[in-house]
């Protein structure tokens, strides 16, 4: 099956400093890609460049080398209607439900504009049916959502409108950044699982997450970041039950287990387990089928 979504060695390089003298390097050199049907997650810290990859998809923020590609089309090249087009098959939903909206109108507005956008010639009865479909898609009762402003609904709930206004569309790629890290613990679950439900349908599905348990429990393929860099990717069973490299070691080290209690690490013993030049790149090296990590320099 050929790719929905590919990265070729994709950078972002912002210019920072005094007059833009100085140039940070957000993400570097990535490279993988996406089927349909398939739920890919972006792992790392705050600063490792997974939302930068994710605004970079979705055309809010220009590549400054290398190439993002949709069915075979460099993205770059869509201008007017073919980027209109884009994204009728390629939406974001962010970590925020509430900066979504305007508070000063209904949050079902959210539908009149993709209404206004795609469907202008769409009769009133036909458009209220599609809403109302889209909406028992993600598990929502229309009399509870619609004509409701933002305030008079949950987190959840407004998170499950955004997804349903991408599947008015002709969507074929999610790009879910933090979705459910704002939501209480019952309805994350429910989040994930309607997510899951949409990769059955063939949805491909960019997740991404700081939340290592959540991206094992969703995702087909896993992908490590650290500074902008990949540093170890592949089949999540394989990424998460047989570690390589020292940075992903460290981040399921840090995970908290439900039967233990906490105790303190002593600082020389977080220093012997992970050092700074363990997590320096490295080239990339196959580990096993779907499996590859940046460890060790060849000879």
């Amino acid at each position: 099956m050929s790719a929905l979504l590919e990265l070729d060695a994709c950078c972002k390089v912002y210019k920072v400093g005094a007059f833009g003298k100085k140039q940070l390097a957000a993400v570097r050199d990535v490279t993988f890609d996406l089927r349909a049907g398939e739920v890919v997650s972006l792992i790392g810290e705050s600063g490792s460049g997974k939302s930068t990859i994710g605004k970079m998809i979705l055309r809010l923020s220009p590549v400054t080398r290398g190439t993002i590609s949709f069915e075979g089309q460099d993205i770059a090249s869509f201008q007017h209607g073919r980027l209109k087009d884009y994204y009728r098959h390629v939406q974001g939903v962010f970590q925020d439900p509430f900066s979504s909206y305007n508070p000063i109108f209904k949050a079902d507005r959210v539908f009149k504009l993709i209404r206004e956008a795609y469907f202008p010639h769409a009769r009133d009865g036909e458009w209220r049916t599609k809403i109302e479909g889209a909406l028992e898609d993600v598990g929502l009762n229309p009399g509870d959502v619609l004509h409701k402003y933002p305030h008079q609904l949950s987190g959840g709930q407004l998170q499950r409108l955004l997804i349903a206004r991408a599947l008015l569309l002709d969507i074929k790629l999610l790009v879910a950044d933090e979705v459910i890290s704002m939501l209480d613990a019952s309805t994350r679950i429910d989040v994930l699982n309607l997510l899951g439900e949409l990769k059955t349908r063939g949805l491909g599905i960019l997740f991404i997450t700081h939340d290592l348990s959540l991206g094992n429990y969703i995702s087909d393929r896993t992908i490590i970041l650290r500074h902008g860099a990949m540093v170890e990717a592949g089949a999540t069973a394989r990424v998460f039950g047989n570690p390589q490299h020292a940075y992903t070691k460290m981040l399921l080290d840090s995970v908290p287990q439900l039967h233990s209690k906490w105790t303190p690490t002593p600082p020389d013993e977080r220093a012997r387990r992970v050092s700074e030049e363990d997590l320096e790149a490295a080239p990339i090296v196959i580990i096993d089928e779907d499996h590859i990590a940046a460890i060790g320099r060849p000879e």
